[in-house]
């Protein structure tokens, strides 16, 4: 057999092994988020700055590769872009500075609730139905941030203002509704390479003149913030959503749950290790509740698209 035979017929990368990475990559997001900000840098810098560096990665590849989508959008296109990448945008600075204000295993839980979101705002504008088992999803998962607010304001939560980071974090997951609902129409036209490219970049475009207008400082007194904000673009932005993009397509309707239900568990482990964070009964409960509830109205979704 020849050496090209060899490499058609040798197995390709197991999808289910690109949403391990994935996990693990994302996982890394809320560290690497907490490890610059002790460096000193600012958390709206930090946004900006994933989002900027993630879009000049994807850029030169997207030119050689998206030219055509890019020359057939038109103006509506373009403010769509814009809309969708304002929510991107508030999404990223406000979940990121939650984690100046609590736990780790709060913030990333609570962000977690955003298909709540998503279901609430697509009964609401798109009159898309909700049925029994995302209505239980929905009522398990509020009953599981409510205890995680319980347990944080006992004062279980390592944060400085449990209270506000909780609600940074919550903002971050309304924020993705329309953020969602928005890109639909974007979706349908462009190729996951093409989209990204122009939401990220639209995202780090408006958080820069938000970073201006309100005088936000870029620099850091430590080198090591700017290492952890390229390793925050390049690991969870770029590794680990790609790993789950080219995954999903490629699993059972059912592994969709995984991304959404792997990070905070990952970001736990790691910010118990690495920020010697430690987590009470009561959070634990609350967070299990809470993703017990998402992943119910995962299934439900995900079951559905795959019939």
């Amino acid at each position: 057999m020849s050496t090209s035979a060899a490499a058609l017929n040798r197995p390709a990368l197991p999808p289910a092994l690109g949403i391990f990475v994935g996990v693990i990559a994302v996982s890394t997001a809320s560290i690497f988020i907490r490890f610059a900000q002790q460096a000193g840098a600012q958390s709206l810098a930090i946004a900006m700055l994933r989002l900027m560096l993630a879009a000049l990665v994807l850029l030169p590849f997207a030119l050689g590769r998206c030219g055509d989508e890019f020359r057939r959008l038109s103006k509506r296109d373009l403010l769509t872009t814009v809309a969708s990448g304002a929510f991107l945008g508030a999404h990223f600075a406000t979940w990121i500075l939650s984690l100046e204000f609590t736990s780790v295993v709060s913030s990333v839980v609570l962000v977690t609730l955003s298909p709540l979101f998503v279901a609430l705002a697509s009964a609401i504008f798109l009159r898309e139905p909700v049925n029994g088992q995302m209505a239980l999803g929905m009522v398990i998962a509020i009953g599981g941030g409510i205890l995680i607010g319980a347990a944080d304001s006992a004062g279980s939560s390592p944060g400085q203002n449990p209270p506000l980071g909780n609600a940074l974090a919550l903002t971050g997951a309304v924020c993705i509704a329309p953020y969602l609902i928005i890109a639909r129409a974007l979706r349908s036209k462009l190729s996951l390479l093409a989209y990204i490219t122009l939401v990220y970049g639209a995202a780090a475009l408006i958080l820069c003149a938000v970073v201006l207008l309100t005088q936000t400082p870029l620099g850091s007194d430590s080198p090591l913030a700017y290492l952890w904000i390229a390793l925050l673009a390049l690991v969870p932005q770029l590794v680990g959503h790609t790993s789950f993009n080219w995954s999903v397509r490629r699993l059972p309707a059912v592994y969709a749950t995984i991304p959404v239900l792997g990070e905070p568990v990952g970001s736990t482990i790691l910010a118990v290790i690495l920020l010697g964070e430690t987590v009470t009964p009561l959070t634990l409960a609350g967070a299990a509740l809470a993703l017990a509830g998402i992943a119910l109205m995962s299934l439900k979704k995900t079951s559905a698209q795959g019939g």
